[in-house]
């Protein structure tokens, strides 16, 4: 039996730390299967290689359109971005910042309405939508990867700020553990690369956060001490924005939650701990739903859901 193809499209773009993504993405909030392509960007990217990688992209995903109509295009952002000007300021690629990502990609696509956000907030988007907190109006959703963005959903609705950056969580300043000189980010305790580096600066010899799992699952100390850093920082953050927002639940994702069996858990455990007060210790703290597709999904949210976004 044949299976329909819808026939209403949107284009769904994520540009992060390594890579920008594109797919097609329904009504319905699935990623249509081999409309999913990236490129690589990383540290030392420059303007003119993000506009090859976005012009590669996007042709590869809209070849594989047919007849549907592509009903606008939504594009979630590493930042801080600048809503207003269309433009990204990624902490992860400095090449590019200032980059006016929003032009760049009408250009490509003039005949629709391009829509823009950052990475973070399409996450609570997509979670929001199709996910783990689907129908919670009070939420937050997390990525755990390069860098720690999120995103934050309120009575309902995308929270989104005068500026397009709500959500940055990975750049609220902490107390840390005893050992620290200080406060620090939650991103820089909590991220895959920073507990990496951390682990090496105490002996460890991996290489990388798939290392420092299978270096843990084997008993080293150390490498499971770094997991337990990284998810006493993130439970910190968590704890701070349950404070601050009354949330109901947070969503984490991104490629160092799988880092460990636990490491849900013990973020849990840790908003838990650092949370002053009853209604803050009662978030509960749950792996994504979506996995590698919330980013996508959540940027086409942009267009298949714009009832969600703050109003204009």
């Amino acid at each position: 039996m044949t299976v329909p193809r819808p026939s209403r499209l949107a284009l769904a773009l994520d540009l992060g730390g390594t890579k920008v993504e594109a797919a097609l993405v329904d009504p319905e909030g699935v990623v249509v299967p081999a409309s999913r392509f990236r490129a690589a960007t990383g540290p030392d990217c420059t303007p003119e290689r993000l506009r090859a990688a976005l012009q590669e992209v996007v042709g590869r995903a809209l070849a594989e359109r047919g007849d549907a109509q592509l009903v606008g295009a939504g594009v979630g952002s590493a930042g801080p971005i600048d809503l207003r000007a269309g433009t990204t300021e990624p902490v992860n690629m400095p090449g590019v910042r200032g980059f006016p990502l929003v032009a760049a990609v009408r250009a490509l696509l003039p005949e629709v309405p391009v829509a823009f956000r950052l990475d973070g907030t399409c996450i609570a988007l997509a979670e929001h939508w199709v996910g783990a907190t689907r129908g919670i109006a009070n939420s937050l959703a997390l990525v755990v990867s390069t860098g720690v963005g999120g995103g934050i959903i309120v009575e309902g609705r995308l929270l989104g700020g005068s500026g397009g950056n709500a959500g940055h969580l990975g750049q609220m300043r902490i107390r840390g553990r005893a050992e620290e000189p200080g406060p620090v980010t939650v991103e820089e305790l909590a991220s895959g690369p920073r507990t990496v580096a951390w682990a090496r600066e105490q002996g460890w010899s991996g290489e990388d956060g798939r290392d420092l799992s299978r270096s843990a699952r084997e008993g080293d100390r150390i490498a499971r001490a770094g997991i337990e850093r990284s998810a006493a920082a993130l439970g910190e953050g968590i704890a701070n924005a349950a404070t601050l927002l009354d949330l109901e639940i947070v969503a984490i994702g991104g490629g160092f939650v799988d880092v460990a069996d636990d490491y849900i858990a013990l973020v849990q455990r840790a908003a838990e701990d650092a949370a002053l007060f009853d209604y803050a210790r009662r978030v509960r703290v749950v792996r994504s739903g979506l996995g590698v597709d919330g980013p996508l999904i959540g940027a086409a949210a942009l267009i298949h859901r714009a009832e969600l976004l703050p109003s204009a």
